[in-house]
């Protein structure tokens, strides 16, 4: 059973979590197909090609079928020629969406917080409202619990903390219903507020 450290109001360690022995049972593969689909929805599929039916020419044909000791060709658009049609080529119309049921995008994120929890690197907090709303003080807060990367988990964003936070470009802090199981992959660290850790592993 793993277990997430709980700290206090100092961000100090004052006892630890223990999350759900049934997420040990969780295969690392529902994370593996989640990342895929994640990755191939937010791809842009910019790269395209003409077929010789779609480039611009003539379909005269480019010289006598026989006695030229050539090939015999049909029309400069064909793939052989400079200006022609590329053969096999991408194609914008691609679709590499895949699709990832709702219980596998959870069984995905619960992979990864259990994962983090048995490295130690899933932290658990009562609030990271940051009261002062300045960088500097979360940047104390983050470097403190998370050195060189972090997520910061909230039930709900407020003013302040997002102009704290929103100048640091190694931490991330996301709304607990905004967070995926790829974006928790992403970072070393996670912290996260007790209400909102309940929120996403209380059982359906």
């Amino acid at each position: 059973m793993s277990k997430a450290t709980l700290l206090n109001a100092q961000y100090e360690k004052a006892g630890e979590v223990a999350l759900p022995e049934s997420y040990e049972s969780i295969s690392e593969q529902n994370l593996y197909l989640y990342a895929k689909s994640f990755l191939g929805s937010i791809r842009q599929n910019g790269a395209h090609t003409k077929t010789r039916a779609a480039v611009s020419g003539t379909d005269k044909k480019p010289f006598a079928q026989k006695g030229g000791g050539r090939g015999r060709q049909g029309s400069l658009k064909g793939p052989t020629f400079v200006g022609g049609g590329v053969a096999f080529g991408p194609k914008n119309t691609r679709n590499y969406n895949q699709k990832v049921n709702k219980k596998q995008k959870r069984l995905a994120l619960l992979y990864v917080l259990n994962k983090k929890a048995s490295e130690g690197s899933l932290l658990v907090v009562d609030s990271l409202d940051i009261e002062s709303g300045k960088t500097k003080s979360a940047a104390q807060i983050a470097k403190k619990l998370a050195p060189r990367d972090g997520l910061f988990v909230v039930t709900s964003i407020n003013e302040k903390s997002y102009l704290a936070f929103r100048n640091l470009s190694a931490y991330y802090l996301a709304e607990v219903g905004e967070i995926n199981a790829y974006i928790a992959a992403s970072y070393r660290v996670i912290v996260i507020e007790k209400a909102a850790l309940e929120q996403i592993t209380k059982e359906d």
